[in-house]
């Protein structure tokens, strides 16, 4: 893949990867069968909301250059990512922020999975604000995107240790960590603990991220976890931590936790994202800790349908 520097003026952009690269056939795959314009329009129509997190697809094709073939995918151009925001505010975001993030996500992986996929690598670096509205947030690389209900069967959990901490390892979901395939309750797991660090400044098992067994067992031993003052994260957390493999989730339900967050911090789900200096304070992750509880988090460990 090659990078160019893209004009002030442009619109669109050019993914080029070479022909035999599986995860940009991946992406498009996923552009081809679930992302066309028309299911967006419709699907946000239905849910009222007035944007969906999904970059537009214009089209691909393949070309030959010195002998070499390519593939490439014709996008939407979209703007800063959120890991670049994140690290120039001091790696926290306001709580705020955080929640309308997870709300917008939310959204969008309702629709990713009504249509058969996940997402499998929801993190702040492929999160990219829009170009032409910065308010806007939308999900990218779709590389490791997954079709977890061809048809509308549901693959089977089966544990395969060879697969094993498939992703980014200090977001991927327990589910990863023991080669599952990826399921929706795994996107929502990652998508918590993104909301953890954004809060937070760090998630509990960042010094250990050269060790995936130890990332892996930090993780399904952690009882307590660090929620800052952000109780909302928790209940969501608690919420997916409860779902079987195949479960479909209440989106709406987890929706709400974070909406009556935001609507006790006098924010909007729609309203203006805000990267400040306010982000940088440490006051959220000074005092509070709350307990997830053993039992939920041991019938999400050990009871895979």
């Amino acid at each position: 893949q090659t990078d160019v520097p893209v004009e002030d003026d442009a619109v669109h952009v050019i993914k080029v990867e070479y022909l035999e690269n599986g995860p940009l056939f991946s992406e498009l795959k996923f552009y081809q069968r679930a992302a066309k314009q028309e299911q967006i329009r419709k699907w946000m129509s239905l849910k009222k909301i007035r944007c969906l997190g999904i970059p537009v697809f214009w089209g691909s094709g393949l070309t030959e250059y010195k002998g070499k073939s390519y593939r490439f995918m014709v996008m939407e151009r979209l703007g800063e990512d959120l890991q670049r925001i994140f690290e120039d505010s001091g790696s926290r975001f306001k709580k705020e922020t955080v929640l309308q993030l997870g709300a917008r996500m939310l959204d969008t992986l309702e629709y990713i999975h009504e249509n058969e996929y996940v997402h499998g690598d929801i993190k702040a670096a492929n999160l990219l604000l829009g170009y032409a509205n910065p308010h806007e947030v939308y999900l990218a690389d779709y590389g490791l995107s997954y079709r977890y209900c061809p048809n509308g069967n549901h693959k089977q959990y089966q544990e395969n240790p060879r697969k094993g901490h498939n992703g980014t390892i200090e977001f991927t979901s327990i589910d990863a960590h023991k080669g599952v395939a990826p399921s929706r309750r795994g996107d929502l797991e990652i998508l918590g603990y993104c909301m953890l660090q954004w809060l937070c400044g760090k998630l509990p098992w960042e010094q250990n991220l050269k060790d995936p067994v130890a990332v892996q067992t930090a993780k399904t031993n952690e009882i307590y976890i660090k929620i800052c003052s952000a109780g909302e994260i928790a209940k969501f957390l608690a919420c997916v931590y409860g779902l079987a493999y195949d479960e479909k989730p209440k989106y709406q339900v987890l929706k709400k936790i974070l909406l009556d967050g935001l609507e006790s911090s006098g924010a909007r789900y729609d309203g203006p994202l805000e990267f400040s200096a306010a982000a940088r304070t440490r006051d959220h992750c000074a005092a509070k800790v709350s307990k997830v509880s053993k039992t939920v988090l041991g019938l999400f460990l050990t009871s895979p349908a």
